[in-house]
C-alpha cells in the first residue's frame, strides 16, 4: 500500500513537472507570408519560396515551409512579412570590431557575423560589446605577432613579441600555437607575408585536420603553392594579384616579403596588362582550385569612380573616426592623403597640388587593380564578401554594402553577391550553422522591403532584424553609446 502511494505521488509529480516545463517553453517566433530568397549553389539557384512560414525557437530555425503546408503554432508571436523578402544575416569575412559603436553599426546594417581580426590598424576586438554580431575569431599562426590573441597568455608573451620584423616559428611552436589559439575559440588561421612555402603547406594541412579555416595573404609563399595546398580564402585585391609575378621576382620575397623586393613585385603585378596571358592563366588556375577570393573591394571604394560620402549613412553616427585607420574626410567623404611634416612650410597651393598628386596616383593604382580583377572574374572563381573595416576609408557595417555593390559592378548578379555574404561561407568553410533560411540554421535573419535578387540595394532596406532568434530594435541601435 505504501509502495502504491509512493508510485501515485511520483506520477503526479512527473505530470506536474511536465506541465510546468511546457508552460515555460519559449514562445515560437513566426515569420509569415514573406518570400525566402534562395542563396544556395553560390547564388546560381533561384528557387525562391513565396508565401512562406519560418518558425524560430531557441535561437534556431526549426521549420520552413509554405503557408499552405506548415501550420503556425498556437500562441506564437507572428510577424507579417507579406510582400517582403527573407534573407540570412550577412557575414563579414574579415574586419575589426573595436568598440560598441562598430558592433551597433554592423547590426544596424544587417551584419550578424564578423570574422574578427585584431591588428595594428583595426585595434583589439571588443569582446564586451553587447549587443554584438557573432564573432568568429581570426588569429595569425606560424609567426611572431604583437596582436596575436595569445600574446598576453602565459608561455606566449615573450615568444610572440615582434622584433624589428616578424619571425617564423618552428613547426613545434606553430602546432602548439594552433592548438592553444583554437582553445580560445579561433576559427580562422591567417597566414601572413613572411610565412614561407613549406610552412604554409604544413599549416594548411594541419588546420584542415583540426577542422579550421585558413586565409592566405602571401608574399614569401608563392600564391600558386598556397592555392595548391588548399588554402580556403585569399585576402585583398592588391595582394592576391601577386600570383602573376615571374619566378625571378618571387624568389627574393622569401627573404624580403615586405621591403624593396616586395614593392617591385607588387608594382609588376599591378601594371601587367589585364589582357596578358599570365593574368588569364592565373585566373583559370584560381577558378580550378578550392580557394575563394575575398577582394575587400571596399578598401578601394573611395579611389574608384562612383563613390559617395559614407558619413551621410545613418549608421555612421555610431562610428568614432579616432578609432578608425585612415578614415575619410568627414565633410568631403574622400580619402585623406596626409603630407610629410616638411611640406607644411610650403604655400597652401603647393600643398594642395601635392595632395592631388597623391590622390591621382592612388586612383590610378586602384583602377589598374580593378581591371585585372575584371579579367580574373571572367574565369568565375568563387567569392566571399568581406569589408576589411575600419581601415582605408571603410566603415563597419556600411562597407559590407559597398562590398556587395562592388561585386555587382564587377559582374556578379545581385543574388550571387548576396550568396557571397551568406551561404557561400557555409559551402566554403563548412559553417553549416549560418547562411541560409533553413531548418537547423541559426536564426540570424533579415526581412527586407525589396527583392535583393533584382537589386543589391534592397539588402539595405531592412524592416526586421533578428539575431539568434531575438528581434532587435534596429532604430534603437542608432541611439546607443559608441
Amino acid at each position: 500500500m505504501r509502495l502504491d502511494r509512493f508510485f501515485l505521488l511520483w506520477i503526479v509529480g512527473s505530470l506536474l513537472s511536465g506541465v510546468l516545463s511546457w508552460s515555460q517553453a519559449p514562445i515560437p517566433l513566426v515569420l509569415a507570408g514573406g518570400t525566402i530568397v534562395d542563396v544556395t549553389d553560390w547564388g546560381h539557384s533561384a528557387k525562391d519560396q513565396p508565401d512562406s512560414i519560418v518558425i524560430v525557437q531557441n535561437g534556431r530555425i526549426t521549420d520552413v515551409g509554405t503557408r499552405a503546408s506548415l501550420p503556425i503554432p498556437k500562441g506564437a508571436r507572428v510577424i507579417d512579412c507579406t510582400g517582403r523578402f527573407i534573407i540570412p544575416g550577412l557575414v563579414d569575412g574579415f574586419a575589426g570590431m573595436n568598440n560598441q559603436g562598430e558592433a551597433n553599426a554592423n547590426l544596424y546594417m544587417g551584419v550578424t557575423t564578423v570574422v574578427a581580426s585584431s591588428d595594428n590598424r583595426r585595434g583589439h576586438i571588443d569582446f564586451a560589446a553587447n549587443p554584438s554580431p557573432h564573432l568568429y575569431l581570426l588569429d595569425s599562426v606560424g609567426s611572431t605577432d604583437d596582436w596575436s590573441l595569445l600574446v598576453s597568455h602565459p608561455g606566449w608573451t615573450t615568444k610572440l613579441r615582434e622584433g624589428v620584423r616578424p619571425v617564423e616559428l618552428s613547426p613545434e611552436d606553430t602546432l602548439r600555437q594552433m592548438i592553444d589559439t583554437a582553445k580560445l575559440g579561433t576559427k580562422v588561421f591567417w597566414l601572413g607575408h613572411n610565412i614561407t612555402a613549406a610552412n604554409a603547406q604544413w599549416i594548411i594541412a594541419h588546420a584542415h585536420q583540426m577542422g579550421l579555416v585558413t586565409y592566405g595573404e602571401f608574399a614569401a609563399t608563392p600564391y600558386r603553392v598556397g592555392i595548391d595546398a588548399g588554402v580556403d580564402g585569399l585576402l585583398h585585391m592588391g595582394r592576391y594579384e601577386l600570383g602573376v609575378v615571374p619566378d625571378e621576382l618571387q624568389r627574393p620575397l622569401r627573404d624580403d616579403p615586405e621591403g624593396p623586393a616586395a614593392s617591385t613585385a607588387y608594382d609588376y603585378s599591378e601594371r601587367l596588362p589585364p589582357t596578358d596571358t599570365h593574368v588569364r592563366d592565373y585566373a583559370n588556375f584560381l577558378a580550378a582550385h578550392h580557394a575563394a577570393l575575398m577582394p575587400t573591394f571596399s578598401m578601394f571604394f573611395l579611389r574608384l569612380p562612383g563613390h559617395r560620402n559614407l558619413w551621410h549613412e545613418p549608421a555612421s553616427q555610431l562610428l568614432d573616426s579616432a578609432r578608425m585607420f585612415d578614415p575619410p574626410g568627414r565633410s568631403t567623404g574622400e580619402s585623406v592623403y596626409p603630407l610629410a611634416p616638411w611640406t607644411h612650410h610650403l604655400p597652401a597651393m603647393s600643398q594642395r597640388w601635392m595632395e592631388e598628386g597623391l590622390r591621382k596616383k592612388a586612383d590610378q593604382s586602384a583602377m589598374r587593380l580593378w581591371h585585372i580583377n575584371q579579367t580574373i572574374f571572367t574565369a568565375y572563381p568563387h567569392y566571399l564578401a568581406a569589408s576589411g573595416a575600419p581601415v582605408t576609408g571603410t566603415m563597419s557595417g556600411i562597407s559590407m554594402h559597398t562590398e556587395l555593390e562592388m561585386m555587382v559592378r564587377l559582374g556578379l548578379s545581385p543574388r550571387e553577391a548576396l550568396a557571397a555574404a551568406t551561404n557561400n561561407y557555409a559551402l566554403q568553410f563548412n559553417w553549416s550553422e549560418l547562411g541560409q533560411i533553413a531548418a537547423g540554421r541559426r536564426a540570424d535573419i533579415l526581412v527586407v522591403d525589396g527583392d535583393p535578387s533584382l537589386s543589391i540595394w534592397n539588402v539595405r532596406r531592412i524592416s526586421t532584424l533578428i539575431l539568434e532568434g531575438n528581434v532587435l530594435d534596429r532604430e534603437g541601435l542608432l541611439s546607443q553609446k559608441k
